[in-house]
């Protein structure tokens, strides 16, 4: 049987907001890329508006 045992002693609360880093600047290339991928998503979604305009029948 131990003669003494250890108390867990929890840290202070945190009172003030943690500071946010500020985000890094996205470099230029991933800023080429978003652009390549937003157009190429815009224009997928046109190709599914215009198949579905087709696939309804005329009345």
């Amino acid at each position: 049987m131990p003669a003494f045992t250890f108390e867990k002693i929890s840290p202070p609360v945190r009172r003030a907001p943690a500071a946010t880093t500020p985000k890094k600047p996205r470099g230029l290339i991933s800023q080429v890329i978003d652009r390549f991928a937003e157009r190429r998503a815009r224009r997928a979604l046109q190709g599914e508006r215009a198949e579905q305009r087709d696939d309804k029948p005329a009345e």
